[in-house]
């Protein structure tokens, strides 16, 4: 298929993630000249480099941190598009180790949008979370910094042509540390599931969503956007139970499954939003998706927008069991 990222270069950053091995497996199909995967995680990127075989002539595996803006500098020589997916995102593992959580979240993706704007790459897209909003923990607060400093870099680049923009993601279902794997591990393991609250709302998508909104917000920006998935909300009581229920067709389980409760973790919320009401009043309404504009925009381009009325859609647990099959989750 023919597109903007065809005979182009294309560098992304955590690509040995779950995310970033999803969204290389499409963009291959896109027919670039190079895609550089560029992440810490040696035994990672030799599993990857393993697992693409067939396209080794398309890939480029770069060992490097995203603290290190030299390391940056040279991956970005000559690339035309870049996906930001480093991070570090585990709740717990933030509040306990904040200044690496700056490091990383923060100065990290100041690195990039420098070692952006000095290599004159066309297009930075940077990947946030639900949890940047009203954040209560560290991950939360370092994604919102690393957001504003994304938006902030159209007013600091000058006369340089880069388009830097974010997207805001709820959980992707079965990325590593989210919940499904852990459910699954501890039902195969005879052990109880463990809930922090039944009655806990999250906002959820599956990763084919997710590549498909990172992909679509890249063609859609022309600079300083938040694009935000018009994301279904999830139960986690509902989505314990689906999981529990399809890993017994699955693997022809016969023991019983309970479900244990075992309150939140610090820095954790109950509840998550997509967008603040300031955030409302401007944002543009698509089918799929909204997007909020910059800040540094002109105010007369922000004017004349309706408030933007948000849904929330909870997911029935068949919902949640025929999402898990389809992506062969469980």
């Amino acid at each position: 298929m023919k597109s903007i990222y065809t005979e182009k270069k294309i560098l992304v950053i955590g690509g040995t993630g779950t995310i970033g091995k999803q969204l290389v497996q499409h963009l291959i199909k896109h027919k670039p000249h190079v895609i550089r995967i560029f992440s810490r995680d040696e035994h990672k990127q030799y599993e990857m480099n393993h697992e693409f075989s067939s396209f080794s002539d398309q890939l480029r595996f770069l060992i490097g941190d995203v603290r290190d803006l030299s390391r940056l500098m040279r991956a970005m020589e000559d690339i035309d598009y870049v996906f930001h997916l480093a991070a570090m995102k585990h709740v717990p593992s933030c509040e306990y180790n904040p200044f690496e959580a700056v490091q990383t979240n923060v100065i990290g993706t100041q690195n990039v949008i420098q070692a952006a704007i000095s290599n004159n790459v066309k297009k930075v897209l940077f990947t946030s979370t639900d949890k940047a909003i009203s954040p209560t923990n560290t991950y939360g607060a370092t994604k919102l910094t690393a957001e504003r400093l994304i938006s902030a870099a159209e007013y600091q680049k000058g006369s340089k042509d880069t388009i830097f923009s974010s997207v805001r993601f709820g959980n992707v279902m079965g990325s590593r540390g989210s919940v499904i794997p852990l459910f699954k591990k501890q039902i195969l393991d005879r052990k109880d599931v463990t809930l922090t609250d039944p009655d806990m709302l999250r906002y959820m998508m599956t990763p084919t969503q997710a590549i498909n909104l990172i992909l679509k917000a890249n063609d859609l920006a022309t600079g300083g956007e938040v694009f935000v998935l018009k994301m279904p909300t999830v139960r986690i009581g509902d989505l314990a139970e689906a999981v529990i229920n399809v890993a017994s067709k699955n693997y022809s389980i016969s023991w019983p499954t309970k479900i244990l409760n075992v309150g939140l973790r610090p820095g954790e919320k109950r509840f998550e939003e997509l967008m603040t009401l300031d955030e409302r009043m401007i944002a543009l309404e698509s089918p799929e998706m909204y997007t909020i504009p910059s800040s540094f925009r002109k105010k007369t381009e922000l004017q004349n927008r309706e408030e933007t009325k948000l849904e929330s859609m909870l997911v029935s647990k068949e919902t949640l069991e025929k999402w898990l099959i389809e992506e062969k989750l469980i």
